[in-house]
Parts: structure tokens; sequence; C-alpha cells
């Protein structure tokens, strides 16, 4: 049911009093949501909300406790459907397959099996915490990891969501690894991921970005261009003198900003564009200069 001017919470209230095993928002127009802050629910200018029942669920009484809650003569545009029954929890596996980032690198999901002897895979299903590869911000920094020689190297993961970059890094090489987030659920997932890939002995955590000091051959940030320009400072101090770092989660309208940002203590390549969904998001990688 699109929302319209209802207030959400209301609604999904009686959605649960009536049954409802799951309720789920989703944009009704086309208004991209980037990623919030630990804590927030942003919900789009056009939101469509989503119950999810049995099919011995009373709508009619469902229907009669909406109108009435809100005064109304007829429901916003709306429709029920019957879903037939499947192994849902592996459903997502139809769309999630593996994926190659450059010439070594691939994501995949449960047991799938890649057929190249050189493979270096990390293993990672979908899950709450952000980032699977296949977002063209984190797909432009898996590809960027795979370009680099990685072996005793140390790295810093800045916002790492998933884990997935830290635990590419790893996979590919490093000697040790830091991932930083804001958001406790990405901390525990990228611990969990870790794990489950064999290098969780390799990795720490920290949550929060404060009290670190130290310096890495390879730093990366795949947050957003506000932050990035905000925190241009300590995240370019976490690059030892002479590595390389890279930026992502910028679209192509927001590259000249976070240039400037940087440019006291970053000598940038050119940027490498990757268009989805309409939009270009870029990635930005140079090396800190000496001094």
């Amino acid at each position: 049911m699109d929302l319209e001017s209802l207030n959400p919470d209301r609604v999904e209230e009686i959605l649960l009093r009536h049954g409802a095993h799951s309720v789920t928002y989703s944009d009704a127009g086309d208004q991209p949501l980037l990623e919030p802050a630990p804590g927030e629910t942003p919900l789009w200018r056009d939101t469509r909300i989503t119950g999810l029942f049995s099919v011995d669920t009373d709508f009619a009484a469902l229907r009669d406790e909406i109108l009435g809650s809100f005064n109304m003569a007829e429901l916003p545009r709306h429709e029920i459907s019957e879903l037939e029954d499947r192994p849902w929890e592996r459903e997502w596996l139809r769309d999630f397959g593996p994926m190659r980032f450059g010439e070594r690198l691939w994501i995949c999901p449960g047991d799938s099996r890649v057929d190249d002897e050189h493979a270096v895979i990390v293993r990672l299903d979908p899950g709450l915490a952000f980032g699977t590869g296949t977002h063209a911000t984190t797909a432009l920094c898996l590809e960027w990891l795979d370009s680099l020689a990685l072996d005793g190297r140390t790295l810093l993961d800045y916002g790492c969501g998933s884990g997935i970059l830290a635990i590419a890094a790893l996979k590919l090489g490093c000697a040790g690894a830091l991932a930083t987030d804001i958001d406790h659920q990405a901390i525990t997932a990228t611990r969990d991921n870790a794990a489950a890939n064999g290098v969780g002995d390799r990795l720490k955590t920290h949550l929060g970005a404060e009290n670190i000091d130290e310096q890495f051959d390879v730093v990366i940030a795949n947050i957003l261009a506000s932050p990035l320009v905000e925190l241009a400072g300590p995240i370019a101090a976490r690059v030892r003198s002479g590595c390389p770092l890279a930026l992502s989660g910028i679209l192509s309208g927001q590259v000249g900003e976070v240039l400037e940002a940087y440019r006291p203590w970053i000598e940038f390549d050119e940027p490498v564009e990757r268009e989805q969904g309409g939009q270009t998001w870029v990635r930005l990688s140079g090396r800190r200069t000496v001094g």
C-alpha cells in the first residue's frame, strides 16, 4: 500500500496487530536514499509499505481498522496478492552468484564454486550490513584492491559495512587489517564474515575511528562524499607516506569538492567512473605525498 500522507508508524502498528509476519518499506517513486546514520530510518517522499500475512488473515477487518484510524472513505493505492510457497531463505541466490573483480578476486555466496584455480575467493552472503560487491562503489574498491601488491602490508578499512573490503585485502595477502565503522551492526557483521573466511585472526575492528593514531600501508574509505570531506584530515593522516589511498561513495558532481579536501596530502590518479541506476559513481585513488 502506498502511504501517501499516512503516518508510517501507525500503519505499521495496525499491520502487526493484524498478524503481519514482517513489514517492509520501499520506494514508490524514484528517490535514492544513501547510507543513513546508525539509528536513523529515513523514508522516501513516496513510500510503499508491505505486510506479509498468513492466508487466513481477516483482510476486511484490517481494511476497516486502517480506514477508521485515519478517518478515510477509501484506502490509498494498494493490492493484495498471494505468494507461492518457496524456500525463501535461499531465494536471494537467484540474483546473487559468484562475481569477479579484477583478475583474481571473486565474491561468492554460500558454497558456490568458481572454475579458476588462481581465484582468490571471499565468501559472503547478503546480510543487514551494507556491502556485497553488487553496488558500484564497492565494486570499484574491490577492483582497486585486486590491482595492488598487498603481500605483507597493513590496511585500514574506514567505514567497513560488512567487512568485505578488509576481508578481500586479507585474502589478497595483507598481513593485517583494521576495520572501523560507526554502526555496531557493521562491526558484528565484519567479525562474523572474517571468521567465516578464515581471516579473523588477522582482522581487528574498532567502533568509530577515534583514538586510532597508527598509520597503514593502504587506506580505503567507501562511505559518502560529505563525511569524506569532513574527515579528510584524519583519514589522510592514517596513510603512511608514499602509500596508497582510495575513496569511494562519491557521485560525479562531488568529485571536485573531495579532491580539494585531500589536496594538501594526496596526489591523485585519474578518477574511475561507473554507471549504475542512472547515477555515475566515482572512485578516487592516489598516494600520500612524502612528508
